[in-house]
């Protein structure tokens, strides 16, 4: 039996919000999130590529947990209105043909916009990560080429930092600057999925945390489908509540929705522990 753990994207809110699950599956069945952080392979974008790194480098969950709700923090403020950056993203590839041409329009977006300095930007991601090596097993970190819209899967076989493959997953267009690694730029994974589960192919098992509603329009990538090209995998998502979406805000990116979005999500994840006990045994 192959199991994995999808871990999706979702800004700051995310991330407090995905760490507030696992804290109530703890809270519940401690010896289900030990299994979980145990996966096969652990499959994180965007949010989920820290939040992946983070469970895996051993430090322990309310440690974890507890920074999020800390005043203190090393995430950047910043002012995004989501709905003009979407905006910006469907102008920038208005008449594209392909998914892969889209991405390449709004990475060349991404390549245009002016940004916070690209060293720091970096600094505040190394911040997040109590443990900056690879874990020994399986954890995939997509992000996507700039230049060609292309996408990579950033593994400890890379040979690339785990500090900057976390920054490439999570380098929105538009709001960060794209991550320089090897003569290429490169942009949120969330680009081309903000889950990416069909990455998990393989496994028998795949559960996946994202920070969305079930019914929610996907942007990008289609769970739907991804789950389609899973089978005959079992799969289980876990989405947000209607509290949880209230807890991220306006502004999923800014460091205020911290502390509420990791309470939602802890709430969520007592409330599905049991169940998730059973799917994953």
């Amino acid at each position: 039996m192959k199991r994995a753990m999808v871990l999706a994207g979702g800004g700051v809110a995310g991330i407090a919000w995905e760490i507030g699950i696992l804290r109530g599956i703890q809270d519940i069945e401690p010896e289900v999130y030990s299994s979980l952080v145990a996966a096969d392979v652990i499959l994180g974008t965007s949010a989920g590529a820290a939040v992946a790194a983070q469970i895996t480098g051993r430090t322990p969950l309310g440690d974890l947990y507890d920074a999020q709700l800390s005043e203190t923090t090393s995430e950047l403020e910043v002012d995004v209105d989501l709905q003009s950056l979407m905006a910006r993203f469907g102008q920038a590839a208005a008449g594209a043909t392909t998914a892969a041409e889209t991405r390449r329009r709004i990475g060349a977006l991404a390549l245009a916009t002016p940004t916070v300095d690209e060293a720091a930007r970096r600094a505040a991601i190394a911040a997040r990560l109590p443990v900056h090596a690879w874990p020994d097993q399986a954890l995939l970190i997509p992000a996507v080429d700039a230049q060609t819209g292309g996408l990579v899967i950033f593994t400890r076989a890379s040979g690339v930092a785990l500090v900057d493959a976390v920054a490439a997953s999570c380098a929105v267009p538009g709001v960060w600057p794209p991550v320089s690694i090897g003569g290429h730029r490169y942009i949120d994974g969330g680009m081309r999925s903000g889950t990416n589960a069909d990455l998990a192919t393989g496994c028998d098992r795949v559960l996946v945390i994202t920070p969305s509603l079930a019914d929610a329009p996907q942007p990008s990538g289609s769970l739907e489908d991804e789950i389609e090209l899973l089978k005959p995998a079992e799969v289980r998502v876990v989405h947000a509540d209607a509290a949880s979406l209230e807890a991220f805000g306006s502004n999923p990116l800014s460091p205020a929705s911290r502390g509420p979005s990791a309470r939602a999500g802890r709430t969520v994840g007592k409330a599905h522990a049991a169940e998730l006990a059973a799917f994953w045994s």
